[in-house]
């Protein structure tokens, strides 16, 4: 019986969760052989503000990108 968990940083909608559990069972069955009653789902969701990627949590908005500025003579 396959266990599939998912984790999603912040929220989808109730249909694009079902959607999700169709396509991952389907997707057991075609390449594991196994009946769609045998495939289990779970979905979470993680707060943006529990979940950090690259040292930063997911809900703080990133940092500006650095802007070069040019010399006086026209170097960067």
């Amino acid at each position: 019986m396959p266990f599939v968990d998912i984790r999603i940083a912040g929220s989808a909608t109730r249909e694009q969760k079902a959607a999700i559990v169709a396509d991952v069972t389907r997707a057991l069955g075609e390449h594991l052989g196994k009946p769609a009653s045998a495939v289990q789902v779970n979905i979470t969701e993680l707060s943006t503000e529990n979940y950090g990627s690259g040292g930063l949590l997911i809900a703080d908005p990133a940092a500006p990108p650095k802007q070069e500025v040019a010399s006086a003579d026209g170097t960067r």
